[in-house]
């Protein structure tokens, strides 16, 4: 087998043969490991003043890599959560590096010990139904962009899909009629359908008219025809949010993000009574553990978890231990 000479080598192997040509990994994954690779080699030319393509994988040990781990919190300004994503990346590399030069298995051990950052989980932020409201009632509907962004968005809050799902939306994957639903490649190369009401099929089907499209086109395009990206997505929710604020109060005190509408879907879908496990499949959740965290948010399904209990009838009062008890526990 021929060795690869350096680190430049190594990692557009990696890249070319690991994850496109064996794992055929999404573009979303290739474009996140591509990211955590621009970042770790800008840090490393910056701290060891070395080309890119001059360095060694002897150059990347494990004080660097956690140096560069420190830099995205601490500089960047990342969360303990998108530190474990880059150093996922970097472990997936050195995994490659261990397989395919045994020469160098001492280097990738030491850098694969390294462990992810625990972090403490705060409580998921969702959208209640009159700060829905007031955002679908934001966009201006007489304009082309406006309806697009009120159509867009409701089909986000009624279906739950990811960013990517939504603007990966074709008009073919839009089914009308009996059993009305919109068919989704998501995550993991998986497709599934959700349904629709019949006035967010209505509404979707005053869209395709103005969209004008064939069935292979884009769904909710940008301005010039392609698809819109994950930041065009939350340009559009930011402008109308603040249209809905003055409408809603409460939305002033909450960080929206594309992903608080998926979140906003579960809740409301979980409020309403519909089981853990439905949930999990309309959101296409790969196990249930992953839809667990909204009944952790859900006070009012602990509110009524707790008035179906009975309050104690006898009045509480602290507990004393026996003489003989605490005579024994001084004596220790």
């Amino acid at each position: 087998m021929k060795t690869l000479a350096n680190f430049s080598a190594l990692l557009q192997a990696y890249f070319t043969d690991r994850l496109v040509r064996q794992q055929s990994a999404s573009p979303h994954t290739i474009a996140s490991y591509r990211d955590t690779f621009r970042l770790l080699i800008a840090f490393i030319e910056k701290k060891l003043g070395k080309l890119p393509t001059s360095l060694t994988v002897e150059d990347l040990d494990v004080p660097l890599i956690l140096a560069f781990l420190g830099s995205l919190e601490q500089i960047r300004g990342n969360s303990p959560r998108t530190r474990n994503c880059r150093l996922a990346a970097i472990h997936s590399f050195f995994s490659f590096i261990a397989r395919h030069e045994p020469s160098l298995g001492g280097v990738a051990q030491q850098v694969l010990a390294i462990q992810s950052k625990r972090y403490g989980k705060r409580a998921i932020d969702y959208l209640t139904r009159p700060e829905i409201n007031a955002l679908l009632n934001a966009p201006l509907t007489t304009t082309w962009s406006g309806q697009r962004d009120r159509t867009m968005l409701l089909i986000a809050v009624e279906t739950g899909l990811r960013v990517s799902e939504l603007t990966g939306l074709r008009c073919e994957d839009f089914v009308p009629g009996a059993g009305s639903h919109v068919a989704c490649h998501g995550k993991g190369r998986k497709s599934r359908c959700v349904p629709l009401r019949k006035e967010t099929e209505s509404e979707l089907r005053r869209w395709l008219k103005i969209r004008d499209g064939q069935p292979s086109d884009i769904l909710f395009p940008n301005a010039r025809g392609g698809s819109l990206s994950r930041d065009g997505v939350q340009y559009a929710l930011t402008k109308h949010l603040k249209t809905a604020k003055s409408e809603c109060p409460s939305l002033i005190q909450k960080r929206i993000s594309p992903h608080v509408l998926r979140h906003s879907t579960a809740m409301n879908l979980l409020e309403s009574g519909v089981d853990c496990s439905v949930i999990a499949l309309w959101l296409g959740h790969e196990t249930m553990e992953t839809t667990q965290i909204y009944l952790h948010a859900s006070l009012e399904i602990k509110e009524r978890a707790l008035a179906k209990t009975q309050p104690p009838s006898g009045r509480m009062r602290r507990y004393r231990p026996p003489d003989a008890l605490m005579s024994f526990l001084n004596s220790l």
